[in-house]
C-alpha cells in the first residue's frame, strides 16, 4: 500500500448546482417565477416581505427619541417581555455546611462564591432541617422558614 491508493472514511458528493440548464428542463430545478427564481437573487436575512422587521418592531432604548411620538419612539410591543431578574433561593439545610459563629448576609454568601453580588435579592425558604442556630441578615423569608429559624434557635435581623 502506498500513499496513491488512500481513499477517504467520509463519502464526498458534490452540492447540487441548481438553475444551469442541463438534463432538468425549463427551470432547471429553481422553481416557476419570482424572486427566488432568479440567478444571484435572495431574501436578505430578517425580510419580511416588506413588513417590519422583527427588531424593529420592539421599543427602543431609552432617550432613542425624545420626541412623544418621534420616529424613535415605539410604545410596549405586545409581544414584548420585560425581563426581570429573579431572586436567588436557598434551603435551610443548605446553611448546615458552615459554622455557627458566622453571621449569614448576603455578604457573606458573596464572599463565598453562592451570590454573584451582595446586592443580589435572595430569599430563604424552608425546605430541610436547621441543625445549628443562626442569625441571618438582608433576607426575605418564607413563614415556615421563620419557624423552623425560631425553632433552631436563630434569629432573623
Amino acid at each position: 500500500m502506498d500513499l496513491s491508493n488512500l481513499q477517504p472514511n467520509t463519502l464526498r458528493k458534490s452540492k447540487k448546482r441548481v438553475g444551469r440548464g442541463g438534463k432538468r428542463g425549463f427551470s432547471s430545478g429553481g422553481g416557476t417565477k419570482g424572486q427566488k427564481s432568479r440567478a444571484g437573487a435572495g431574501v436578505k436575512p430578517g425580510f419580511r416581505g416588506g413588513d417590519n422587521r422583527l427588531w424593529q418592531l420592539f421599543p427602543k432604548q431609552r432617550g432613542a427619541s425624545k420626541k412623544p411620538g418621534g420616529k424613535g419612539s415605539h410604545k410596549k410591543h405586545r409581544h414584548y417581555q420585560y425581563r426581570q431578574d429573579k431572586q436567588a433561593v436557598f434551603n435551610l439545610g443548605f446553611f448546615n455546611q458552615f459554622t455557627e459563629e458566622e453571621i449569614i448576609s448576603p455578604e457573606f454568601l458573596k464572599k463565598n462564591g453562592f451570590l454573584a453580588s451582595p446586592k443580589d435579592k435572595a430569599k430563604i425558604l424552608g425546605d430541610g432541617e436547621l441543625k445549628r442556630s443562626f442569625s441571618f441578615e438582608g433576607f426575605s423569608f418564607s413563614e415556615s422558614a421563620k419557624k423552623k429559624v425560631a425553632k433552631a434557635g436563630g434569629t432573623i435581623r
